[in-house]
């Protein structure tokens, strides 16, 4: 299991319902898009992260380590916006206005993944999937979706032990080892998810599988009380980011 799916299962809002995390987090990310960078992103990256370590309970080293990956597609995508290429001063130079578009852009985006992190952080995908079916997705699409979850898990943990029986036989000693190992190793993953599909196909047939896959969702509550207080704090940051900026204009 991927570390930010434990964080998930092992969450303090496990037992809430996905509706009222989804309010929060992904209301968080549609006003750190929507309301001026500076200070409406900020104030939007500040109060993530403060639900996340606080009422969420997320470890902030896992949230790093979760974060550091679209963080740097962040820093990647704002940093075309500092160069211009032609002109009269040159084929290449600094953009005008560039390291202010850069920042704004790396704001955005940076408290935007918060959002929605937020959402992945505290809750697992076992539990919003099924629940996709009432909410209008067609149930084949939802099916197809947790089976490749679940495969996705069996398979990671195939390669694991395949690489641990290569390290332990010396499969990675030097630089032709390793290639000849990766080759196997890929070989070998292939084979078996070949094997465990034909497999899971059989039993699904033998359990009467008539095109959709029934599983238990525990019955949780939509909380009117968190909804509201998620609610009042989106409103909030809106209403603090447009006091904060009249002065500025």
């Amino acid at each position: 299991m991927l570390p930010i799916d434990e964080a998930a299962h092992s969450s303090r809002w496990r037992r809430r319902h996905p509706v009222d995390k989804a309010v929060l987090g992904l209301g968080l990310t549609v006003l750190a898009i929507s309301l001026p960078a500076w200070p409406g992103a900020a104030l939007v990256l500040v109060t993530a992260l403060v639900v996340l370590l606080g009422p969420a309970g997320v470890p902030a080293r896992r949230l790093w380590r979760a974060y550091r990956v679209p963080l740097g597609f962040c820093v990647t995508g704002a940093l075309p916006l500092l160069v211009r290429v032609g002109g009269p001063e040159g084929f290449v130079g600094l953009a005008g206005g560039g390291p202010l578009r850069a920042g704004e852009l790396l704001l955005r985006t940076s408290a935007a993944s918060l959002g929605v992190l937020l959402f992945a952080f505290t809750t697992p995908v076992s539990d919003l999937l099924p629940r996709l079916v009432r909410a209008g997705v067609p149930a084949p699409v939802v099916d197809v979706a947790l089976v490749t979850y679940r495969m996705s898990f069996l398979l990671l943990e195939s390669v694991r032990r395949v690489r641990q029986a290569q390290a332990a036989r010396l499969g990675h000693t030097t630089r032709a080892a390793a290639w000849r190992s990766l080759g196997g190793l890929g070989a070998t993953a292939f084979v078996r998810a070949f094997d465990r599909a034909a497999r899971l196909q059989s039993g699904l047939a033998g359990r009467g599988y008539d095109g959709t896959l029934r599983v238990l969702v525990p019955e949780v509550p939509v909380s009117a009380r968190f909804l509201t207080g998620s609610a009042v704090l989106l409103i909030a940051l809106a209403v603090l980011t447009s006091v904060l900026e009249r002065p500025l204009s």
